[in-house]
Formats: structure tokens, C-alpha cells, sequence
């Protein structure tokens, strides 16, 4: 069943998993005479070959938008246009990308099992079953909206947990983010990195995130799979993350290696992820197999990889259910990601809740949503200007940009940490005896720092 794979790297998923990967290597197909567009590559994952034509008329595009739309696009191909490309708000869900880093606390409860777990193997599989849980709300196929420079997003109530997110970075795009509880310190620079092949994209995460349980004070570092969203103009959109997830205790030595297995014809290997947690020695200790989408199991294995006897594999983490036919695909904790429910006391108003364009999107009010989001975009032009005007420099709040430089198989990061200022920030909100109602319809949104800049020219 099992080959090592504890010295495997990214993306390539060895032996066994790698074979599963190639089968599916001719999965595609190409539209040509009905659309005209030479080379563009529509994929149905619930079909076969045969039916990439028909695919292509699906979609949440009318077609002369589609049309439109992929005359505009055909220059960039090959390019990364992580934010070179104004996109329509017809492709957008009210949520930006600060609030969907938040998401990846819902299935909180993992880590506090994971804390108070004696064996370390065993802490790798509640963890690592953490990482894989966001990957349920990923695969929606709406875009978050890009936060603007300065812009932060606050959580609290639930799980004890207080979590910060801002965007430190405006060119190139980087995201920090900052959460704690009694169990864990959870810290991320986020980065991405794409790659525009005309009706798909490849997404590269370059980010570093690290985990710490508390108890025993273990550090895990994370090394995500890669991402491809198909689909993307022509056809319906939908969302693969094929390849390896690595997750090490740099303490230790010990970590887990899971294969995402490609989507193939009729949606075979779909979801699935396969793979085992290693010793520091990188021999197999427990397997883990299950799907992203649904649900992730273990079972302690001998040093080839197979089931112990006399061991039954047992489910750890299973998706909560989820509302019927909810427009953007939310889940009820993305609703409340959403909600002022989960604001803590006196909000900041650089919260991306306040955003007007994501609140008109919310209520449904695509052409404001739209008009909002140009009128942020050319604020934030503004900003600048006027911040180079005086030769002033951006710096984050809660975040600070160290001289660490960490190479990520994609390329290098440059590395932003928690500086500890929000936590003084809270504890004066929360222990105040005023409390400003903070809401869309009392508080206007302000991520500047160097001046409100209301009116724009």
C-alpha cells in the first residue's frame, strides 16, 4: 500500500500517489471549432472527454460577456495577474481574502486536542486534519475581494479565540494574520502567485505558516498544495488543489505527508487525499486517508505503510453541515465571519465588514457593489500619491516586516510577524467603559493611515 514518502518535497506526491497523479494526465480537453478560441482548455469533472463543447456554454457568464471578456483576457496569458487584472463584481462573493483566512478557525477544537495530546503522532493527525478542514470553504467559486492597503479584519467569540489579519502589503499583494487561544498561536504571511493559462489558473501559496500548541510548546510549519481553478470563462468554474500538503514539527523532526489526488474522468479521485504521518526517522506511523470535502481518517500502520492488525480506522474531523442552496456556498461559519456577532468591542474601522462594495454585494446590489469598489480602488491610489507626495513610506500597525527571507518552493517571502501592539489595542477596547457602536450604517470604512482621503479627484 504504501511507499516512503517522508523525503518527498512538494507537488510530485511519490510512488503510489505519483502513479494515481499521471493516469489522469491527458484529462482535457480542447475547444476549438464551436468557439473558435484555438487551444482553450474546458474541463467537465463530472464528465469525460467527449463533452468539453457543451461544457464550455455553461457557466455563470452570459455569453457576450464571456466573448467580451476572453478577448480582454487572451493578452495576459501565461502571466501572473495576482493584481494586474480589474475583475467584474459578477465573480465576486461579499468577503475578502482577510476574512477567508479567518475561516480556517472553525474546526478550532482539533488544535485543543491536539494540545492536549500525549502522542505526538497522533497531535500530527488532529493538525494536520485542522489544515486540511479550510479546504472545504476554498473550493468556492467566488472571488474574495482584495483587501486594500491597511485594511484588517477582527474575530473573537468563538473558541476563545482572537484573531487579526492586515494587509501589509499592496505591491506585490502580502496578507499577515495572527490568532490565540489557551491551546495555540497560529501565524501566517500570505503571498500568492499565479499563473493565467487562459480558461484556468494556477495558484501558487506563497506564504509561511507556522503553528505553536502551547502545552508542550512543538512548532508546526505548513507547506500547502498548489491550487488550479478551472474553468474560469468558459464552462462552470470549479477548483482543484492536486499535490502534496507537508506539515513538519520543526521540533521534532516528525511530519505529515498528504497527496491531494487529482480530479479524473467522471470525477474519479476527486476530493481525495491520501498519506501518512512520519517519524522523524521517515518511517510511516499512521495512515490518513479521507476527503477534503467530507471527512479525514486514521489508522496506525507498520513500517510498510499497512494497517496494524487488530486497528480499525477511525474518522477525526467530519464537515459540519452546511445551509441549503446558500447563494455564494457559505457555510454557517463564513456567515458568521461575516457577521458582527464575531466584532469585538469598539471595531476598528479599517474592518473589511465595513467595506461599502462588499455590503452592497451582500445585499444583493451588484452595480453599487461595483461603483463602491471603484470608488476604494482610486482612494487607494490616492492615498498613495499622497503618501509619496511627502515622502512617506506605508508601515503596518500589527504586523512588522523582518529581514527573514524564507524560500517557499515557489519562490521567496518576505516574512511580517505579530508585533504584539493589538493585544494592547484589545485589552484597552475591551476594558473600557465605553462601547461605540461600530456597524455599516454608523462607521465608515478607513484603512488610511496617512489621511482619510474622502474626496478623490
Amino acid at each position: 500500500m504504501a511507499q516512503n514518502q517522508g523525503s518527498s518535497s512538494t507537488g510530485g506526491g511519490g510512488g503510489f500517489f505519483s502513479s494515481i497523479a499521471s493516469s489522469f494526465s491527458s484529462f482535457k480537453n480542447q475547444v476549438n471549432g464551436l468557439l473558435g478560441y484555438e487551444g482553450l482548455e474546458v474541463i467537465n469533472p463530472e464528465g469525460g472527454t467527449d463533452d468539453a463543447e457543451v461544457e464550455a456554454q455553461r457557466g455563470r457568464w452570459k455569453q457576450e460577456e464571456r466573448d467580451s471578456y476572453w478577448r480582454s483576457m487572451q493578452k495576459y496569458v501565461g502571466a501572473d495577474i495576482t493584481s494586474m487584472v480589474t475583475l467584474p463584481v459578477l465573480i465576486f462573493e461579499p468577503m475578502t481574502m482577510l476574512q477567508k483566512m479567518a475561516e480556517l478557525m472553525e474546526y478550532s477544537h482539533l488544535l485543543e486536542l491536539a494540545d492536549e495530546c500525549e502522542d505526538p503522532y497522533m497531535r500530527l493527525v488532529y493538525t494536520a486534519s485542522w489544515f486540511i478542514s479550510v479546504y472545504y470553504a476554498l473550493q468556492r467559486t467566488w472571488k474574495p475581494f482584495n483587501p486594500i492597503l491597511g485594511e484588517t479584519y477582527e474575530m473573537v467569540n468563538h473558541c476563545g479565540i482572537t484573531f487579526i489579519a492586515e494587509q501589509v502589503s499592496h505591491h506585490p499583494p502580502i496578507s499577515a494574520a495572527h490568532a490565540e487561544n489557551e491551546h495555540f498561536i497560529y501565524d501566517i504571511t500570505s503571498k500568492v502567485k499565479t499563473k493565467f493559462l487562459g480558461n484556468s489558473l494556477d495558484v501558487y501559496p506563497l506564504g509561511r505558516t507556522r503553528l505553536k500548541l502551547k502545552k508542550d510548546g512543538v512548532i508546526l510549519e505548513l507547506v500547502p498544495p498548489p491550487t488550479k481553478v478551472n474553468n474560469l470563462i468558459f464552462g462552470r468554474t470549479w477548483i482543484d488543489s492536486p499535490g502534496e500538503m507537508v506539515l513538519t514539527n520543526l521540533t521534532t523532526g516528525d511530519k505529515v505527508v498528504l497527496y491531494f489526488q487529482p480530479c479524473g474522468w467522471f470525477g474519479a479521485g476527486r476530493y481525495e487525499v491520501d498519506g501518512y504521518v512520519y517519524n522523524s526517522e521517515e518511517e510511516p506511523k499512521i495512515l490518513m486517508t479521507g476527503k477534503w470535502n467530507e471527512a479525514m481518517s486514521y489508522q496506525p500502520c507498520d513500517l510498510e505503510g499497512e494497517p496494524l492488525p487488530n486497528t480499525e480506522l477511525k474518522e477525526v474531523w467530519r464537515v459540519a453541515e452546511s445551509p441549503a442552496d446558500d447563494k455564494f456556498q457559505y457555510t454557517h461559519f463564513a456567515h458568521k465571519v461575516n457577521s458582527f456577532t464575531t466584532a469585538p468591542k469598539n471595531l476598528l474601522p479599517s474592518d473589511s465588514r465595513l467595506r461599502p462594495d462588499r455590503y452592497a454585494l451582500e445585499a444583493g446590489d451588484l452595480s453599487k457593489a461595483g461603483s463602491e469598489k471603484s470608488i476604494l480602488e482610486e482612494k487607494q491610489r490616492a492615498e498613495k500619491r499622497m503618501r509619496e507626495s511627502k515622502g512617506q513610506e506605508f508601515v503596518p500597525k500589527w504586523f512588522n516586516q523582518t529581514d527573514q527571507i524564507a524560500p517557499t518552493p515557489w519562490g521567496d517571502l518576505e516574512i511580517y510577524e505579530f508585533n504584539g501592539k493589538y493585544n494592547e489595542h484589545r485589552a484597552a477596547a475591551d476594558s473600557s467603559g465605553t462601547v461605540k457602536e461600530v456597524n455599516i450604517s454608523t462607521t465608515e470604512f478607513n484603512p488610511w493611515q496617512f489621511g482619510n482621503v474622502a474626496e478623490t479627484s
